[in-house]
């Protein structure tokens, strides 16, 4: 790479756009901010350990109703509408870089797919390096695929999302639903032999996951990454067949969503307001129905497991567009305020502070680090989570004082344009 010898016209032109639309962009920064805090919290577990945790807390030993309690909050607030949150934004957000780089009379897909391709090679540095739970690689093979189907009208990606969504969803709740009935029978004990083989066969994978990894978590740096590249080369790959009939139709309903004017405020008001609160009342009650069965009976792990998988896709999705609708409406109040500016910062530097997550929370519980794994309940977590939120919310404001980006997002960049960029703030407005 060459040094950058002052503005580009690229740059200018940034500039200008970021000058015509700051409530906009200020907006969707605003959300994300919310977005990274809140996928903190859906990963503290993972973090943790065992990846178990994520799914339910009850099934390795025993917790305390305060610990059960603490999941249910996570559960009910936090997973799955953060994730859809956050993928809705980024398929907002291809079709925003889009209109950018083709507003600077550049080849925005090009653009995009160097964008993208960066993103998998660092997702497979932060899958290897760092942490089993990244969605960089994932984000960037979906996204891919989500800019081929930009072209089409917004009824024809909803309609491609939401046949993909429903279709995948329903089909795994189908084939959940013989092990989830055998579970129920074994809890109420008139479970038969083929059931209690049946669930033996579901669970008993878990049992040896969760300690495999609690022996993984205790190695050092380098045989964590010897693991990784000899054992499991190819995880990030079985994440996407897992996933993504849920990532690309949360992304197209995001680039849909944006054109539509839900992000930039030009979706009637009234409108806005009507669609938020019906699809976060309705993804509210949905989970809460849920959790109405699962919480008295401590969150079984084979039907915990089909429900976040495959059942809970309504309210994830319903609720991940009422949360963005409810951000785009407060977005003019909360952003002059001290928590505003601060999540703004946040949000613009979202992908610095989603690694700087990871670096942090492995080293609290890994055991090249403090090696806390597998020693932290489900209630004591919510500690770590109100510290990450701090330190993402205290040194973001600080950091695009004297800087223009985030450090990786000033990475991410250089490395798609193929020069160092500079990195002076544009302006101090998160002074």
């Amino acid at each position: 790479m060459s040094g950058e010898q002052g503005l580009t016209l690229s740059d200018l032109a940034e500039e200008d756009a970021a000058a015509a639309a700051p409530a906009r962009l200020e907006t969707l920064d605003l959300i994300r901010g919310v977005a990274v805090l809140g996928i903190l919290a859906i990963n503290i577990a993972g973090f943790a350990g065992p990846m178990i945790g994520t799914t339910t807390p009850t099934l390795l030993h025993p917790v305390s109703p305060l610990d059960e309690a603490a999941w249910a909050f996570g559960f009910l607030f936090f997973e799955g509408k953060m994730r859809a949150l956050f993928t809705l934004l980024f398929g907002a957000g291809l079709v925003l870089f889009h209109e950018r780089a083709e507003a600077a009379g550049r080849d925005g897909d090009q653009i995009q797919l160097r964008r993208l391709g960066w993103l998998l090679l660092l997702g497979i540095a932060h899958y290897l390096l760092l942490w089993w739970g990244d969605i960089l690689f994932l984000y960037a093979a979906c996204g891919i695929a989500a800019l081929l189907m930009r072209p089409l009208s917004d009824r024809m990606l909803l309609w491609i999302a939401l046949a993909l969504y429903y279709a995948w969803h329903i089909w795994g709740m189908f084939d959940a639903a013989t092990a989830i009935d055998a579970e129920h029978a074994v809890r109420d004990h008139v479970a038969t032999t083929e059931q209690l083989r049946l669930l033996a066969a579901r669970l008993q994978p878990m049992y040896d996951w969760a300690a495999q990894e609690m022996h993984e978590a205790r190695l050092g740096w380098l045989d964590l990454l010897r693991v990784k590249l000899v054992e499991r080369p190819f995880w990030q790959i079985q994440m996407i067949s897992g996933s993504f009939s849920e990532t690309l139709p949360l992304m197209l309903i995001g680039m849909a969503l944006y054109r539509a004017g839900l992000f930039d405020g030009t979706l009637r008001r009234k409108r806005l307001i009507e669609v938020s609160l019906a699809c976060t009342f309705a993804g509210m009650a949905l989970t809460v129905m849920f959790l109405g069965w699962a919480w008295p009976r401590h969150f079984p792990a084979v039907a915990m497991q089909a429900a976040l998988v495959w059942g809970l896709a309504m309210p994830h999705v319903l609720g991940g567009v009422g949360y963005a609708g409810l951000l785009v409406l407060a977005a003019p109040r909360i952003a002059p305020t001290w928590l505003g500016r601060r999540l703004i910062a946040a949000g613009r530097m979202a992908f610095s502070n989603y690694i700087a997550t990871s670096l942090v929370m492995t080293f609290v519980f890994y055991g090249w680090g403090l090696g806390l794994y597998g020693q932290i309940p489900p209630a004591r977590q919510w500690l770590f989570v109100l510290g990450g939120w701090a330190l993402m919310l205290a040194w973001s404001p600080v950091w695009l004082r004297h800087f223009r980006r985030g450090p990786l997002e000033w990475l991410w960049r250089s490395l798609v344009e193929h020069r160092l960029l500079k990195n002076k703030p544009l302006n101090n407005r998160m002074a």
